[in-house]
């Protein structure tokens, strides 16, 4: 019965990129994951720069990632879901590439509305990766970036969906504001994904946001010391030029496997982790 259990685990990649041009792409991805033992990947689009003929047309780049996603359905045994959105960085782009606050502000807009379409339309699960970026940037732009975050907050509680934001390193100071980002658009704190987070998983640090821990043996191991309502995720990037990064499509799978034989993560801890968190999380 317990191995029949373990073996049911839905493991889920809570945040793993394929990328048909730059990268292995998304059946070779998608097939190393299920040899480990993987049967869920959540994967968010990747920013439109990163592929070549896709920059700043937001439309095509989220249209891409639900085209892969419905690849991997079609031809091998694993659930795939696209979430879309427009990462942080587009803006940072949109300014360098000489456009004004309002003319970029618009853009942005724009696309975010095309990704709670896709929701709409059930070819997308959440909108992201969405939010702050994780350098410095003027306090201007650092404002509008929270504009627009509150304005993809507001497209989520219009379609009931989750977001995923990448942000900033975040604290409990951090995740105190996006909690109460949250509340000021009354979405649950619960459906805000901090995508790659530390071990956050107490209650007063991450004040009901759903922290999505990046799949390392240190982080893995301090979360789970507090509570099991988390994600878990690789953010692997699926590019050639940096092979492996942020970590392999293998680790989430493994990493459960290895935690459930040192007794790390009890099964209940696992299902809770992959299969009602999700379910709860996502309405999957």
């Amino acid at each position: 019965m317990g191995v029949c259990l373990i073996k049911n685990i839905p493991i889920t990649d809570n945040h793993i990129h394929v990328d048909p041009f730059n990268g292995e792409g998304p059946l070779k991805v998608a097939q190393k994951f299920i040899n480990s033992g993987g049967k869920r990947m959540i994967i968010p689009n990747k920013p439109s720069w990163t592929i070549d003929g896709f920059i700043f047309d937001f439309k095509k780049t989220m249209d891409l990632c639900v085209q892969v996603a419905n690849e991997i359905n079609d031809k091998l045994d694993v659930q795939a879901y696209a979430v879309v959105g427009i990462h942080p960085a587009e803006l940072s782009k949109l300014l360098s590439y000489g456009n004004d606050f309002e003319t970029a502000k618009n853009l942005i807009k724009d696309g975010l509305d095309y990704a709670q379409h896709l929701v709409l339309e059930n070819k997308a699960i959440a909108i992201g990766e969405i939010g702050r970026p994780h350098y410095p940037v003027s306090d201007d732009e650092w404002e509008l970036h929270n504009e627009l975050l509150l304005y993809a907050l507001e497209l989520a509680k219009e379609a009931d969906c989750p977001v995923q934001l990448h942000t900033e390193s975040a604290l409990e100071e951090q995740f105190k504001e996006f909690a109460n980002m949250a509340k000021s658009v009354h979405i649950s704190t619960y459906k805000i994904i901090k995508h790659f987070s530390g071990p956050l998983t107490d209650f007063n640090e991450n004040h009901g946001l759903t922290p999505s821990l990046i799949s390392t043996r240190d982080v893995l191991r301090d979360g789970l010391k507090k509570n099991n309502l988390f994600l878990m995720e690789t953010d692997y990037m699926d590019d050639l030029t940096r092979p492996g990064a942020v970590l392999g499509p293998k680790t989430v799978p493994r990493r459960t496997f290895e935690f459930l034989e040192k007794e790390i993560l009890s099964v209940e801890d696992a299902y809770q982790i992959h299969d009602f968190t999700v379910k709860k999380v996502y309405d999957i």
